[in-house]
C-alpha cells in the first residue's frame, strides 16, 4: 500500500560537495580569465566583461546549482520522475543558454581557435543538423528504462548522463546564441531550428504520458511524495517534457522573430524621408540603393541586316 509522504528521510538535508566544487571551480576560472588573461590579450582599456554577461554567468551558475543540489536533485533522483524532467529542462534549456550568453567573444576565440582540433570539431558538431541530432539522441537515451534505473542507483553514471545531456545542449544552443557570430544561423534558420527542437520531443513525451504501466522501477516505490501516484508521476513527466520545453522554445522563437522584424523595419525606414504633410519623398539614398541592387543590362549582339 502506498505511503503518502510519511518517510522521515524525504526532507533530510543531503550535502553535495561535488556540486559546490564544480561551481566554485567554474567561478574561479571565470575570474582568472577576466582578471588575468583578458588584460594580457585585450589590454586594460577594453571592457572585458559586460554587466549583462556578468548577470548571465551568475544566473547560469545559480540554475545549475538549483538543478544539481538539495532538495531538487534528491527529489528528482529518489522520489518523482516529473521533477527529474524539470531538472533536465533546467540543465538543457536554461543553464546552457545563460552560460553561452556570458562568454565574451574574445574569450571564445581563445578557447576555440579556428585551426585547432577543438575549433574544427566544435564547428562540425555545432552545425544545426549535427547539433539537433546529438541533442535529441541523448534526450531519447535518457528515457530508456535501463538508463533511468541505473542513473538512480549509480552516482558516477548519473553524473556522466547529465554531463552528456548538458554538453549536447550547449551544442544545440550554439547556432542560436553563440559568442562567435559566424557560428550563428540566420534569424529564419534559428526559428526553423528551434521549431524542430520543439516538435521532436513529442515522441518520448507521448511515450511517458500514455504508458499503461510503471516504466521505471526506481520510481515505483511505496513512498509517494505529495500523494502523487506512479501513473500520475509519469503523466506529469510527459507534460513537463512536451509543454515545458516547447513553451520555452516558442518564447525564444517569438523573441527572435520580433527582433528580426524590428531590425528589418528599421533598415527600410531609414531610406525614406517623409514631408510634414505626410507625403513620402524619394531620397538620394533610396535611388542609390535601387541602382546598387539593379542587375547590369545584358549585352545585345547586333545582327546583320538582310
Amino acid at each position: 500500500m502506498p505511503v503518502f509522504g510519511s518517510d522521515a528521510n524525504i526532507w533530510r538535508w543531503q550535502p553535495h560537495p561535488e556540486v559546490w566544487l564544480i561551481l566554485a571551480g567554474a567561478a574561479a576560472l571565470a575570474w582568472y580569465a577576466v582578471r588575468v588573461i583578458g588584460p594580457k590579450v585585450q589590454g586594460s582599456s577594453v571592457e572585458l566583461f559586460t554587466s549583462r554577461q556578468r548577470v548571465s554567468f551568475i544566473g547560469g551558475l545559480a540554475v545549475l546549482w538549483l538543478a544539481s543540489d538539495w532538495p531538487l536533485h534528491d527529489i528528482a533522483e529518489e522520489y518523482l520522475y516529473f521533477v527529474h524532467m524539470v531538472q533536465h529542462l533546467l540543465i538543457t534549456f536554461i543553464a546552457p543558454a545563460l552560460l553561452l550568453l556570458a562568454v565574451p567573444e574574445w574569450l571564445a576565440r581563445l578557447m576555440v581557435s579556428e585551426d585547432g582540433k577543438a575549433g574544427i570539431w566544435l564547428r562540425r558538431l555545432s552545425r544545426p543538423v549535427a547539433a539537433g541530432f546529438l541533442f535529441n539522441f541523448f534526450a531519447a537515451v535518457t528515457h530508456i528504462t535501463w538508463v533511468v534505473n541505473t542513473s538512480v542507483d549509480n552516482g558516477v553514471f548519473h553524473y556522466a548522463v547529465h554531463l552528456a545531456v548538458f554538453s549536447s545542449a550547449l551544442l544545440m544552443w550554439i547556432p542560436i546564441i553563440s559568442p562567435l557570430p559566424e557560428l550563428q544561423s540566420t534569424p529564419p534558420g534559428k526559428m526553423i531550428f528551434l521549431f524542430m527542437m520543439s516538435i521532436l520531443p513529442t515522441i518520448p513525451a507521448a511515450f511517458l504520458t500514455f504508458a499503461e504501466r510503471p516504466l521505471y522501477s526506481a520510481y515505483n516505490h511505496p513512498v509517494r511524495l505529495w500523494g502523487i501516484t506512479v501513473a500520475q508521476d509519469q503523466q506529469a513527466a510527459g507534460v513537463v517534457m512536451k509543454l515545458g520545453g516547447g513553451i520555452f522554445l516558442w518564447i525564444v522563437i517569438g523573441f527572435i522573430f520580433f527582433r528580426w522584424s524590428a531590425r528589418e523595419g528599421a533598415g527600410s525606414t531609414r531610406m525614406r524621408t517623409v514631408l510634414p504633410s505626410g507625403e513620402a519623398v524619394l531620397t538620394y539614398e533610396e535611388v542609390q540603393h535601387a541602382f546598387d541592387n539593379t542587375r547590369p543590362p545584358r549585352s545585345v549582339e547586333s545582327t546583320p541586316e538582310r
